[in-house]
């Protein structure tokens, strides 16, 4: 597989762009995939990143995560397309791994991180089974067959913020049929800004937002949630 061609990795960076360049650098250390960034605002440092297999979009402040989020499943062309959080970081090879399961066509996603709705909490919660099987996958790292997402259709894009809408977005793929793999991969996580460093009113007001439309539209339909474990 030409990983340049067949894999590209996509990352919205909202400020702090000098961590994102340290994120960018361990990516293309451990591997040979296409980069693609979107840039709210001023892209800083991440312009001494482009080459032949990074590419960088510009767009304009507010722009809603949601909408950036589908431009690396409408614009791209790879086979493969991975969202990824700014503040994970590489530490080996994190994508050979995942193109070997997604190859299998088991699973139509493939993440880091994730887990199981609590329905004894009636879907308040999700907690973290390990790898495995899950209902939902977190954007801290995201692996998509990009075919059966543009069937299963994009991100909400009234999601202006990430927290929930990677949630939101995963019990749609499962509504429509698709299986999530989470499984453990040589990534860590630096610090997060866009929780740690987003304005607290603004961060929980949006989480809220995106996860009422999680409670109205999937609260209660069990057939679309993955087995117990």
């Amino acid at each position: 597989m030409d990983l340049e061609k067949d894999v590209t990795v996509g990352l919205i960076v909202d400020g702090f762009t000098d961590d994102a360049l340290e994120t960018v650098k361990t990516i293309k250390e451990h591997s040979d995939c296409a980069i693609a960034i979107i840039s709210i605002g001023d892209a800083g440092a991440l312009f001494e990143q482009m080459d032949k297999r990074t590419y960088l979009i510009s767009v304009n402040p507010g722009a809603a995560w949601g909408d950036c989020a589908n431009v690396f499943l409408e614009k791209v062309n790879s086979k493969y397309v991975i969202i990824m959080d700014p503040s994970t970081r590489f530490t080996a090879d994190a994508i050979s791994p995942v193109v070997v399961e997604l190859e299998k066509g088991e699973y139509v996603a493939v993440g880091w991180r994730g887990g199981l709705v609590n329905t004894d909490d009636q879907w308040r919660s999700v907690d973290d089974k390990g790898p495995g099987e899950v209902d939902v996958l977190f954007s801290y790292f995201m692996a998509f067959n990009r075919e059966a997402m543009i069937e299963v259709g994009g991100f909400n894009p009234r999601a202006l913020y990430y927290r929930n809408a990677d949630m939101e977005y995963s019990l749609k793929i499962r509504q429509a049929g698709g299986r999530l793999l989470q499984m453990e991969l040589p990534l860590i996580q630096d610090r997060h800004h866009g929780y740690h460093d987003t304005d607290p009113e603004y961060r929980e007001l949006q989480s809220k937002k995106n996860y009422d439309r999680i409670l109205d539209k999937y609260r209660g339909k069990s057939a679309i949630l993955s087995p117990r474990r």
